[in-house]
Parts: structure tokens; sequence; C-alpha cells
């Protein structure tokens, strides 16, 4: 989400100006005022005039961000997010050709029911890769399929055994246009790329 704003907060008793940030995973309040609200935390969500309201176990929180912004931050806290399943752009008719050892359970979960043992009939190449080894492996089997996009999922994080750069640099000198990233787990991440 990434949206931020400068704004009188109030907190249960405390009150001062602070840094709202809505993020992903919440609301996150620095300077005079730090917390950090979990999105699952957040009850009786609603707008009062130019506040956004809610509370978080028995502190009631007020963030005055003027309405327009906070009927805004409204919407993104009560709008589901897309599942890895959606991202990926994966479902029964629309099948995946997995490349790679499939053992993280976050990834597998989203590809049930959504691959192909078929390279010919899928929609995208779902290539796991954890080396450039297995990254030109995955390329390979790309070259033979009709599918023009390929997600990479690799390790994520500091000491990857394969990084962004490379596989940016890899796919890139073979002719690839990275278009999309998502976060698959807490250890893998994704990049799609088109031929």
């Amino acid at each position: 989400m990434g949206l931020e704003a400068t704004c009188w907060c109030t907190v249960g008793t405390e009150a001062a100006q602070a840094k709202a940030l809505l993020e992903t995973g919440g609301v996150i309040l620095r300077g005079a005022i730090r917390r950090r609200f979990e999105t699952a935390q957040l009850q009786d969500l609603r707008i009062e005039g130019r506040r956004l309201c809610f509370s978080v176990a028995d502190e009631a929180v007020a963030l005055e961000l003027g309405a327009e912004v906070a009927e805004r931050w409204l919407d993104k806290l009560t709008t589901p997010l897309p599942s890895l399943r959606s991202k990926l752009g994966v479902s029964a008719t629309t099948p995946a050709y997995v490349c790679g050892a499939l053992n993280d359970p976050v990834l597998a979960d989203a590809l049930v029911d959504a691959t192909t043992a078929s390279s010919d009939a899928a929609a995208v190449l779902i290539a796991v890769a954890r080396s450039q080894t297995e990254l030109a492996a995955a390329l390979k089997v790309h070259a033979g399929m009709p599918a023009r996009a390929v997600w990479v999922v690799h390790p994520k994080g500091k000491g990857a055994s394969l990084t962004d750069a490379q596989v940016r640099g890899t796919l890139r000198a073979a002719g690839y246009v990275d278009n999309k990233t998502s976060a698959v787990s807490a250890s893998l991440t994704a990049t799609r790329y088109t031929r």
C-alpha cells in the first residue's frame, strides 16, 4: 500500500503529531507516538468527520487524515488483499507448468489444482530456482513453451543463493522484460518476465 501522512494522532489517552504509515500489514505510527497495529487487529473501522477511527484491544485510535485521505485509507484497509494464486494468474482453467522443487507450503497451496503436467497446455511457467543452474534449466524449458510469461520464484533477503540482480541480469540478457513482482512467502519472492 505504501501510503503515509503526518497527522494528529490519538491513541488511548495519548495525543500528538506523528507520521502514520499505511502498509500491507497494517498501520504504523512513528514520531511522538510509536505504535504498530496489524490489519487483523483493527476493529470498528470507520470515518468520523476528518478522522479515520478504529480500536485495537481496549485502545481507541483516531488519525486526523482529512476526509478524502481517511476514506482512501479505510478503503485500503477493508479491501481484501488478492491471494497469491490470483497474483500469479493461475487457476484450473489457466494452469501453470512448474519447473523446480515445489517444497514451499505457501506456493504449493497457491498452486493446488492450478498446474498441468503438459508444458504445451500451460498459461505460464512457474520456475522455482535457487541457483543459476536451476534458472538456466527453467529457461530451456520455457524456450519450448507457447506461454510467453514466466514467474521466477527465488529466495529473498540478504545472503540469498540467487539474488534479484542475478535473476534480472540473466533474464534481460536472454531477451525478457520484467513486469510484475510478488512476495510468495517468508523466504521466497517472485518476478514475472515475458519474452
